[in-house]
């Protein structure tokens, strides 16, 4: 996903849209990501020079790379990068009462996964791969990527809301992925969210991505393995729970009944029992097309006092 902050900030990306060529540029990709530029020269009666520029602003604007998978010596070939479009029009309001924390992909508290799944720290495997006793191992505290075909990962949020403070907006933010044996680009997978064991809602991930190289993922990474993943945003405030701003589920945070002393724990999971098992892959700073781990933003106000009794807190 691309996410536009502003309009002036997607004057790149408005541009490159712009054309009627680059559209179809883009139209002939998602047909066929098999296709170089002579390719798509023949296909829209172009010379190759005429073509270069578009390509390249499709490239800067980040709707098209070249596709590593598929292109072979001096002979690039290319597919489309972006899922969605995310463009932020009007600024919301920034919230003072807030905070925000990064979490490392390995340090999760508790977990249950099945094979294929490991763990790999930006250097290096922990453990054999597959095996799902090296979930435990203490070097997942420096994990960059996991990946497991069924189970969960819960983490331990950090609760740092002020005294007689309510949380009003929970939102975590992650870049995942199914888990393919290998890589498949279609391979579909319900990922479910939970807050304190209550289900936000499921989100289906079309495919375990492994067509180009992450722009952080490591060289020695083994090119058949996943290579990046979607920037996912989960969100639960008094109106529901959404996923990149589209409504999951009616589950509000009002249900969670959170305060200063409460646990906040937030799982990963794709259940046996869901109509696509086709695993999760999370991905840390050093890995995949986004330079974060997961983020955690608490957002929170005064509780209200009861009307009957002035001087108690609801």
């Amino acid at each position: 996903m691309i996410r536009v902050s502003g309009l002036r900030e997607g004057k790149k990306l408005f541009k490159a849209l712009g054309s009627d060529i680059r559209i179809a540029i883009l139209e002939l990709l998602l047909e066929d990501d098999n296709m170089n530029l002579n390719d798509l020269a023949t296909a829209l009666n172009l010379t190759n020079g005429a073509l270069t520029s578009h390509i390249r602003q499709l490239e800067e604007a980040g709707m098209i790379a070249v596709n590593t998978k598929n292109s072979a010596g001096n002979e690039k070939k290319y597919c489309v990068t972006a899922e969605r479009i995310l463009v932020q029009i009007r600024k919301e309001r920034e919230s003072s009462n807030h905070y925000e924390t990064d979490i490392k992909v390995g340090s999760y508290s508790d977990y249950m996964v099945a094979p294929s799944c490991g763990l790999s720290t930006a250097t290096h495997y922990i453990g054999q791969v597959d095996d799902p006793r090296y979930f435990s191992h203490p070097d997942r505290a420096e994990c960059e990527i996991l990946w497991f075909t069924e189970g969960y990962v819960e983490y331990i949020l950090p609760n740092l809301l002020p005294p007689n403070q309510k949380a009003d907006q929970i939102t975590i933010s992650a870049e995942l992925c199914s888990e393919a044996p290998g890589s498949n680009n279609q391979w579909p997978s319900d990922i479910h969210f939970y807050l304190n064991g209550v289900l936000l809602g499921a989100w289906t991930s079309p495919g375990d991505f492994g067509d180009i190289k992450g722009r952080f993922t490591p060289e020695w990474w083994n090119a058949n393995m996943n290579q990046y993943g979607l920037l996912k945003s989960v969100t639960v405030n008094h109106d529901g729970s959404f996923i990149d701003g589209i409504k999951m589920s009616d589950t509000t945070i009002d249900r969670l009944e959170l305060h200063q002393n409460s646990p906040v724990r937030f799982r990963f999971a794709v259940p046996a029992e869901a109509e696509h098992v086709g695993g999760l892959t999370i991905f840390g700073k050093s890995f995949g097309n986004y330079n974060q781990d997961i983020k955690v933003r608490v957002e929170y106000s005064p509780k209200e006092k009861s009307s009957r009794n002035p001087g108690k807190l609801l």
